[in-house]
């Protein structure tokens, strides 16, 4: 492979980790929350299920500064029914396991300083847990907070930052960026990576919203997988998705919600140690179900 071809693949690669693995508004807000996701295909047997419980606990350690400590565990179902040229019995269940250790703190009236160290096991799990199976996982965050300031007609947030992740295959920090803005009453968007939308509001409680995002996943294969004569040892999946939203407010902190669209960029792959392509899986587009509740700041 072309050394041009390799930088390419590791960018993008890079960039898709860091965009699906880490999600950082529902980190930096989100105390607890339970999730499920589902994508099948019209045109395949094959079925993504995923699982996830995430729980942050704030620790006050000064007037405005707060220690957060918490985890997260995603469970990730592969129903492989299609024909491949190996055992999909090793890749049936997927464990991402994260232990999230953050701080922040104010620099201003309305801004703050963030940082968070993220150690994560990611891996089918079906042997012990090796160090193939641990990555680091990072960032630091400015953010400013004009939300809920009086003398504005259109609040806004941003979010700025830079994120390193050792799934990335990128030796340097990526960057992060979040701009929401409050246009009136009834109408919101925030713009940025790995998620934007534009809402409208019902009223207080009721909320709808279309929406984009990525999603997807990164996981080492404990047991190798021999495809034509050669070793994929990671799994990858990385996925696009529009459609419409809906938000639930049954107070300010206790939110359920529901998104369901379609896929309109699906990649599925078997990869091996240098993250090259080894195996496609199943590339056909499909519907997209993410429904949850989760009690924020």
């Amino acid at each position: 492979m072309k050394l041009a071809q390799v930088i390419i693949i590791k960018l993008f690669l890079g960039l898709a980790c860091f965009l699906i693995c880490q999600r950082i508004n529902a980190q930096l807000t989100d105390l607890a929350r339970l999730e499920y996701s589902f994508i099948p295909s019209s045109k395949s047997e094959d079925q993504y299920t995923r699982l996830r419980a995430l729980l942050n606990y704030p620790i006050k350690v000064g007037d405005e500064n707060y220690l957060v400590v918490g985890a997260e565990y995603n469970r990730i179902l592969l129903n492989l029914e299609e024909d491949y040229p190996f055992n999909t019995q090793e890749l049936s269940a997927l464990n991402i396991i994260d232990l999230n250790l953050g701080y922040t703190f104010k620099t201003g009236e309305n801004t703050r300083l963030g940082f968070k160290i993220n150690p994560r096991i990611a891996s089918t799990l079906n042997g012990t847990v090796t160090m193939d199976d641990v990555f680091l996982n990072g960032g630091v965050f400015y953010i400013k907070d004009r939300t809920k300031a009086d003398d504005l007609k259109k609040p806004y947030r941003l979010v700025l930052g830079l994120t390193y992740n050792t799934t990335a295959g990128i030796p340097f920090p990526l960057p992060f960026v979040n701009y929401f803005r409050q246009i009136n009453k009834n109408w919101s968007f925030s713009a940025g990576i790995p998620k934007s939308n534009l809402k409208y509001y019902f009223n207080s409680s009721s909320i709808l919203q279309l929406f984009t995002t990525l999603d997807g996943y990164f996981a080492n294969l404990q047991s190798p997988i021999v495809v034509d004569g050669k070793e994929a040892t990671n799994i990858s999946l990385s996925v696009a998705v529009g459609g419409l939203g809906y938000e639930y407010c049954f107070t300010d902190n206790l939110v359920a919600y529901m998104y369901s669209g379609f896929t309109f960029r699906l990649n599925n792959i078997l990869r091996n140690s240098d993250r090259d392509n080894i195996f496609q899986l199943n590339q056909r587009n499909a519907f997209y179900l993410r429904t949850g509740i989760k009690f924020k700041i």
